[in-house]
Formats: structure tokens, sequence, C-alpha cells
């Protein structure tokens, strides 16, 4: 699917003029950006952490339905809306609305701490040699910071040069920048479920989605990834990479990653036959 945007002559959803949020009196020439869709539990926090910190806050929504719209619109008025299956193609388009050289990017279930705030404050008002820096991602999960298994270390390209970086990848897109990278020495927080039951939801939705990715690509389904694929992600996660030693949310953790690994799979051999009972059926 193509994405499709929905926006006041190139402007947010929200009437600038008719506006209530405060003009922010930042000096920091720093673009924050992050893409929503239905994050009404996480989203305040996120914008919190950055409204009033950097000069421009700018995020990309695809008709969220739970609220979240509301809170947005509380602490910026460059929103936009995005419609698209592609996570890239969506991620790329938030940058592209941009208006600053150095850009930052955060999820909507993400917050940046005073720490990483006061680093980037040096790197961008100072200067660096570097083009883009890589993050460490601190994960709490039921109310436990893990720190082993799948999800430890967590860490990617955060802030960058506009100029620079760039969106690549399917449904787990990344950042890619041309020049020299370095490694912030602070991290910033991350809560990606506020359940179980959020967090089967989005195993469900990302599972599709890379199932789909992988039968556009013309990947064939095999059983052998579908039995083996699971079974090995546990003994990296949970046994080499000592993912035991979260106690309970780490075997949480490991045993969705092992459904959400089987299920792609599995739905990507019903697409497989979904279209070969079509092509049968118009025979």
């Amino acid at each position: 699917m193509q994405g499709s945007e929905n926006r006041d002559e190139g402007r947010g959803t929200r009437d600038e003029n008719n506006s209530p949020l405060a003009t922010c009196n930042s000096q920091l020439p720093l673009s924050v950006y992050m893409i929503t869709l239905n994050n009404d539990k996480t989203i305040e926090k996120a914008l919190q952490s950055v409204t009033g910190w950097a000069e421009e806050v700018v995020v990309v929504d695809s008709h969220s339905t739970d609220g979240a719209l509301d809170i947005i619109m509380k602490y910026t008025d460059k929103v936009y809306q995005f419609d698209t299956y592609d996570q890239r193609e969506k991620y790329q388009y938030a940058q592209d609305r941009c208006k600053n050289s150095w850009v930052l990017f955060i999820d909507a279930d993400e917050w940046l701490t005073s720490g990483i705030k006061k680093e980037i404050e040096g790197i961008v008002l100072k200067g660096t040699t570097y083009e883009g820096f890589i993050a460490g991602r601190r994960n709490i999960y039921l109310w436990r910071e893990i720190r082993y298994g799948g999800w430890y270390p967590d860490e990617e390209i955060r802030l960058y040069k506009k100029d620079r970086g760039s969106w690549q990848g399917g449904i787990h897109a990344k950042v890619y920048v041309e020049g020299k990278v370095g490694r912030l020495r602070n991290s910033y927080m991350h809560t990606p479920y506020t359940d179980t039951a959020h967090q089967i939801r989005t195993i469900d939705r990302y599972s599709e989605a890379f199932a789909k990715d992988l039968y556009s690509s013309h990947s064939h389904f095999h059983l052998f990834n579908m039995l083996m694929r699971p079974i090995y992600r546990f003994f990296r996660d949970y046994v080499f990479k000592r993912g035991f030693l979260d106690e309970v949310p780490g075997l949480i953790i490991v045993a969705s990653t092992m459904y959400y690994v089987f299920m792609k799979h599995a739905k990507l051999w019903e697409m497989e036959k979904k279209n070969e009972k079509k092509g049968s059926i118009q025979e």
C-alpha cells in the first residue's frame, strides 16, 4: 500500500492560528520526531520529555482512534496524518517534515532522561565530527528493568544529521547514516508494553506485517523455519544470553518471542495457501 497523507496545505492537522499551544522558547536547534498509532497510554510521557527542550517536535499519526491525537496536540502543532503499512516509509516521512539539521527520533513508548538530554545538548550546540550517534535503550517490562536475554543490549542510531541519515528496511526498519557514527554515554527509557495483553496484540500485528514482508519479497514457507527458529531463540535468549536471570519477566519474554517467530512463519504459510486456493478457483 502506498502511503497517503492528509493535512492542511502542508501543515499539521491543527489550525495554528487557533492553537492554544504555547510557543516553545527552546534555543536547542533540534527536531524530535515520532510516529504514532493508538498510543494514548504512553504518548504523553514521551512528549513531556522533549517538549520545551527541543525547538521542534514532529508527530506523524495514522488516524488514531483512542484519544492519542488529543494528547499529542496539547504538546505540538506539527502533527501530520500519514497512512501506510510500510514502517520505513512512515519514519522517513516524519524525518522529512523536520526543519533542523540535527534530528532525533523516539517512539511513542519511549522517553528521555535528563542525562541523555544534557549530553545531546552538548553535541548539538558545541559541534562534533560525527554524523550520528548510537544510543542505548533501557527496557522496563512488568515492573522490572530487563538486563539479560534477547532484549539486552538494545541500541541503535537515534541522533543524527538529517542530510546524512535515511531509513532502510521493512517492518524492523532502521536509520543508516553516511559518515562517522559515535556512541552516547547515556541511555533513554522504553516501556514496550503496558501489560501482557498489549504484548500479544502487538505480536499479532507485527507477525502479520513481517509475514507480508516475506511474502512480498518472494520468500517461501519452510517447515524447518517454523519448527526450529523458535527453539533456537529459546536457547539463544534464555540460556546463552541468560534471560532466566530476569526471573518471571524473562520467561514471559522468551515465550512470547518464540510465539512471535512461530506465528510469522505460520502466517506466511497461510498467505501462500490462500493464494494457491484463489488460483485454483479461478481455473
